[in-house]
C-alpha cells in the first residue's frame, strides 16, 4: 500500500491507516512540539500533539495534498495550536512546577532528558525561524518542502534559515565552552 493510498483511507475514514499514519509521524511531531520553545507551563507537547491529531483527523476531509505533504500539513496545524498556546499562556500567569523524577531515575537524568536539554540549548540562541527550521529538518528529519507547509514560509527560506543556523551553530561550537552548559549543570 502506498503512503498515497493511506492518505486517501484516512481521508475515507479507515481507522488503519489512521494507525499507520500515526505510527509514521507521532514521535517526530511530539519531539518537534518539544523543542519549541513554550510559554505555558499547563501544557505539554504531548497534549499539543494530541490536539493536532484530532484537529487533523476533523479537517482531513479538506486536505488536497498528497501524502509527502501531510507531514507538512500536520505540522502546521501543531504549529497554529502551539502558537495560540502561548499567545493564551501570556494572558494568564503560570509557574512551572517541577515533575518529580521516577524512582529509578533518581539517581542522574536519563540519557535522553541530557539530550533534549543539549538540543534546547543550542537553539535557544538562535532567531524563532531558524530554530524551527532546524527542529523540523535536523532534530525531526522533515524534507524542506514538508518543513516550508508546516511553518508556512517558502521552501527557498527553509534553505536560507537553514544555511544560516547551522552557521550560527558551527560558530557557537567552535566558541569556548561556557559554565552553565546543560551538562555541567547535570554534574
Amino acid at each position: 500500500m502506498s503512503d498515497d493510498d493511506l492518505v486517501a483511507r484516512a481521508k475515507a475514514g479507515d481507522a488503519q491507516a489512521w494507525r499507520e499514519l500515526y505510527r509514521t509521524h507521532a514521535g517526530r511531531l511530539v519531539v518537534w512540539l518539544g523543542v519549541r520553545p513554550s510559554e505555558d507551563a499547563a501544557i505539554s507537547s504531548e497534549d499539543l500533539a494530541a490536539e493536532a491529531w484530532l484537529t487533523a483527523a476533523q479537517k482531513i476531509h479538506g486536505f488536497t495534498g498528497t501524502s509527502s505533504d501531510f507531514a507538512g500539513w500536520l505540522f502546521g496545524i501543531a504549529r497554529n495550536l502551539s502558537t495560540n498556546s502561548t499567545r493564551r499562556s501570556r494572558r494568564r500567569l503560570t509557574e512551572p512546577v517541577p515533575e518529580l523524577p521516577d524512582r529509578e531515575h533518581a539517581e542522574g537524568p536519563e540519557p535522553a532528558l541530557v539530550a533534549r536539554d543539549w538540543v534546547e540549548f543550542a537553539l535557544r540562541g538562535l532567531p524563532p525561524r531558524e530554530r524551527d527550521v532546524i527542529a523540523c529538518t535536523e532534530v525531526v528529519g522533515l524534507d524542506v518542502e514538508s518543513t516550508a507547509r508546516a511553518l508556512d514560509i517558502s521552501a527557498v527560506a527553509v534553505r536560507v534559515a537553514r544555511h544560516r543556523a547551522l552557521k550560527r551553530l558551527r560558530a557557537k561550537d567552535s566558541a569556548p565552552a561556557q559554565a552553565s552548559t546543560p551538562i555541567s549543570r547535570s554534574r
